[in-house]
């Protein structure tokens, strides 16, 4: 996966990025759509639950923002991703509004780790808790699992605010109808209009600890659980899976955004920190980086146009991984990567800042 990314001459970047032609925009919900793109030479291979890292220039600067796959290849001819409207947002307001097809956007190619093997002679229980456009790359894995092993079954609980808002709500209905004896989609809506007669209100600790319960106790099931949504959402699931022991292997995560990371910029400004310089080594080469208290790695050697290779600039997916050669560095988020690659000394230059003066780096 990371082979992706190296980078041993200018030219191999080629080898990295793609450009994808819209082909369909479909209107999922008033503030969400997606679009599919068609088929590049050679197909556009990846697993259910990867996203893609789109690269668009605004004002005069590159930006990147990663989303997610909602679709699987074993199922959709074309592969998509769903996009939904954030206030303010660069990427979401302008791929919601202005982006039509046969317009070819720049990307990276697929990566991330929310994903699973298949087999059809797996037997498992996939228990999945999803909030808003968490579902994205849900949706990739939940269909890839029922058309390859028919022998698994999925219980989904996915959280909306309203009908309006449920992100594959007709698809997902007619999977359940399909799939009736494999696939239970449980939807929690947080402000239904009149008339619903689902669950209503904020998912509970309670709700998710039942369904759990319920899948641990079926014995002729394996079960994985796979969680991706806010982080509200994220750190219940995840409390509950902890108290009833679940092991940590069969628990796959996927957030979108880390508060945390703009919290430590803040906090590293009003305590005075400071400026550190450090030694990254980029295509063989030495560059001596010098890195602010409210910077990063990443973000300083990107301000000294270091060509730095970089995806979410949160933590979450592992497209920035370096190895330490020495020095101390504080990481804000790890999430992206296993505790192998940590105690091997891998960190993430997006959310890595230096605590000593010999920190040395080496992107692989």
């Amino acid at each position: 996966m990371f082979n992706l990314f190296k980078k041993k001459k200018p030219e191999n970047k080629a080898n990295t990025h793609l450009g994808l032609k819209v082909r369909e925009v479909v209107r999922e919900t008033p503030d969400t759509v997606t679009l599919y793109f068609e088929q590049p030479e050679p197909h556009l291979e990846y697993k259910p639950g990867q996203f893609l890292t789109l690269i668009m220039e605004f004002e005069g600067k590159e930006q990147r923002r990663s989303y997610s796959l909602c679709t699987s290849p074993y199922v959709d001819p074309f592969p998509g991703i769903s996009v939904k409207k954030v206030d303010g947002g660069l990427f979401s307001n302008h791929l919601n509004e202005k982006v039509f097809p046969g317009k070819t956007i720049n990307s990276l190619l697929p990566m991330g780790n929310f994903t699973t093997d298949f087999h059809s002679q797996n037997r498992r229980h996939l228990v999945m808790v999803a909030g808003g456009s968490g579902i994205t790359p849900i949706m990739g894995i939940l269909k890839s699992t029922l058309i390859n092993e028919p022998k698994s079954k999925v219980t989904l609980l996915y959280c909306s605010r309203n009908e309006e808002q449920i992100i594959f709500k007709e698809a997902l209905a007619e999977l359940a109808k399909k799939e009736s004896n494999r696939l239970e989609v449980i939807h929690i809506l947080s402000q239904p209009e009149p008339g619903w007669n689902g669950i209503t209100g904020r998912i509970t600790k309670e709700l998710i600890r039942s369904e759990v319960a319920k899948a641990e106790a079926d014995e002729t099931f394996e079960k994985e659980y796979f969680v991706c949504g806010p982080e509200g959402i994220m750190n219940q699931t995840t409390d509950v899976l902890e108290d009833l022991e679940i092991e940590k292997s069969r628990i796959h995560q996927e957030s979108f955004y880390s508060s945390a990371v703009e919290d430590e910029k803040a906090s590293a400004v009003a305590s005075g920190g400071l400026t550190r310089e450090v030694t990254v080594i980029l295509e063989g080469e030495e560059n001596k980086v010098q890195v602010s208290p409210d910077s990063t790695i990443l973000e300083a050697g990107l301000d000294q146009l270091l060509d730095m290779p970089y995806s979410c600039q949160s933590g979450l997916c592992t497209a920035c991984r370096g190895r330490l050669l020495s020095g101390e560095v504080k990481m804000v988020e790890d999430a992206g990567l296993s505790d192998k690659e940590k105690s091997q000394g891998y960190i993430l230059c997006c959310v890595s800042k230096p605590l000593t003066d010999d920190v040395k780096v080496t992107i692989e």
